[in-house]
């Protein structure tokens, strides 16, 4: 894994529109942002000059949750889509959400998230 380090969640823009509240209630059962020795750090990623969550998103809300500013990244060198990236980070810009902070009012249950999320997504996939 590359080497890890703290950044400001501010920093970083996420790359999906919404929080799976399943997936969040489990974090937050066990989630200690603030002891970066707890957790595995979330992969980030320069995409066209912006540092953005390629994955980790929960993690990422949990700790805005929490109180915490700072979060345990380190940077993504696994080979992704990252024409599907742009393409979600677009969506995001388009629906306002620039931070982790925006997502707020986007917390889900499983089966809307699968629906308004997971399928979108399937879709922008296989028409890539």
């Amino acid at each position: 894994m590359s080497k890890e380090f703290i950044m400001d969640l501010n920093d970083i823009q996420p790359s999906q529109l919404y929080i799976n509240s399943q997936k969040l209630h489990n974090v937050l059962k066990w989630f200690k942002p603030n002891e970066y020795n707890s957790y595995d750090a979330i992969p980030i990623k320069n995409l066209n000059g912006k540092i953005i969550f390629t994955d980790g998103h929960t993690r990422a809300y949990a700790s805005y949750l929490k109180g915490v500013q700072t979060i345990k990244v380190y940077w993504d060198e696994d080979e992704l889509d990252w024409n599907a990236y742009e393409i979600c980070v677009e969506w995001c810009n388009l629906e306002g959400i620039k931070s982790i902070y925006d997502l707020k009012n986007r917390v889900i249950n499983p089966d809307e998230y699968k629906i308004l999320w997971i399928e979108r997504c399937e879709k922008i996939h296989n028409q890539l």
